[in-house]
């Protein structure tokens, strides 16, 4: 067992440290067959674990399919660009429209959208309108966790921690929609305090304005389409893998259409290394379950299920938000999630695990993939923000944002 635990634990560190720049994948996916071959993790288990793993790989694949299509017909372009012309020369009314076209990136298309492929696309905005990008990045990546339980579509660690017993459309909207506004408002209005300097200032003049081609129209028309498909199959209680996959499809030939270039594009710039990290994933936290973890995990839930006036989901969410920074969330909202389906889902504290892994991460570039790929898209355009950086302005945004959203959890 001790063995199990070393070997698991290595493949996060790794995952998380990136040593000499070997992707996530390859650390997590030698670790997965590591247990594996050494039969610490047994192969009908194995199998059992890629099973589960099935749905979230097939979500993934049809957001990124729509993200990279939307990108390659240059609409996140179109809405960054937008956000300028409609900030009228105000560095603080153009924070404003970035936020908000974030909280609706990360609604219909996940927080990976607006974490990575929104945030290349306000950086050229902002370069053009020549005002400091620090703040503007920082809302994409911020607004990226704090909107991702707004929607059930908006996060796929959403499908990890729920698996196969996803709350219905309306019950889940009854439960956090509340909570998902106190949490957008919250992290909004911490980090415009800390950038109220900044954003005293103007706004350059912007005079050519991006259009939409007649492909990208054809895009945003697919976008829109998929996510009304994901929420009536979300209303209706079906697996939300399959439905993403078809929809990220049929977007792709609808725009094909008009732009043959298209389908080849999208499908050349999507991260697949994302599937095989999952899979890992899930195969590490099987493991780890048979390791005692579910074990443990299962007696801490039952005692803050115990626990009086509310101190559980205050001391859970906390404690998964400070695990997810150790470990990346996505393990942390697998283990708690398979744990939380024995106790047959306690609906209080699995919103509160819920909202502790998605809201969580801000506090750290380590607690969400998005955020670690944020990053490394910063550097590639040469507007880097340090870890350090990040970390000062989540250890106030987080913690205030988490308190104030678990308040209006009922």
């Amino acid at each position: 067992m001790l063995l199990i635990w070393t070997i698991a634990l290595a493949s996060l560190l790794l995952m998380l440290l990136r040593p000499k720049g070997i992707p996530e994948y390859i650390w997590i996916g030698a670790g997965a067959v590591l247990l594996v071959i050494a039969r610490l993790l047994p192969l009908p288990r194995a199998v059992h674990a890629l099973h589960e793993a099935l749905d979230v790989c097939l979500f993934l694949i049809g957001m990124m399919l729509l993200a990279e299509l939307a990108r390659h017909e240059g609409v996140f372009d179109w809405v960054a660009d937008l956000a300028v012309h409609h900030a009228k020369g105000s560095a603080a009314r153009l924070f404003l429209w970035i936020y908000g076209a974030g909280v609706v990136v990360t609604a219909l298309l996940s927080n990976d959208a607006t974490a990575v492929v929104l945030t290349p696309a306000v950086l050229a905005a902002v370069r053009r309108a020549r005002v400091e990008p620090r703040p503007y990045l920082l809302a994409c990546a911020l607004i990226a966790n704090a909107a991702s339980f707004l929607l059930p579509i908006s996060n796929p660690a959403n499908l990890v921690i729920f698996g196969s017993h996803l709350p219905p459309l309306g019950s889940w909207m009854r439960s956090l929609l509340l909570p998902s506004i106190v949490s957008i408002a919250a992290t909004y209005l911490c980090l415009r305090w800390l950038s109220r300097r900044t954003l005293r200032g103007t706004v350059s003049a912007v005079e050519d304005a991006v259009r939409l081609t007649p492909a990208g129209k054809l895009a945003l028309a697919g976008i829109l389409l998929a996510a009304a498909t994901l929420l009536a199959s979300s209303a209706f209680e079906l697996p939300l893998g399959l439905p993403t996959c078809i929809a990220g499809i049929v977007a792709l030939a609808l725009v094909a259409l008009r732009d043959r270039s298209a389908p080849r594009a999208a499908l050349r710039h999507v991260s697949w290394s994302i599937i095989p990290l999952v899979a890992g994933l899930f195969m590490i936290v099987e493991a780890l379950n048979l390791a005692g973890m579910l074990r443990a995990t299962l007696a801490g839930l039952h005692w803050l299920a115990a626990l009086p006036g509310g101190y559980g989901k205050l001391i859970g969410a906390f404690t998964v938000a400070l695990l997810s920074n150790g470990m990346n969330n996505l393990p942390v909202g697998l283990a708690g999630g398979t744990a939380l389906a024995q106790m047959h889902n306690p609906a209080l504290l699995t919103h509160a695990v819920l909202i502790g892994v998605d809201l969580g991460p801000n506090l750290s570039v380590t607690g969400s993939l998005a955020t670690i790929l944020w990053l490394i898209a910063l550097r590639r355009d040469n507007a880097e923000i340090t870890a350090w950086e990040f970390l000062k302005t989540g250890a106030l945004v987080m913690p205030v944002s988490l308190l104030l959203t678990l308040l209006a959890l009922r």
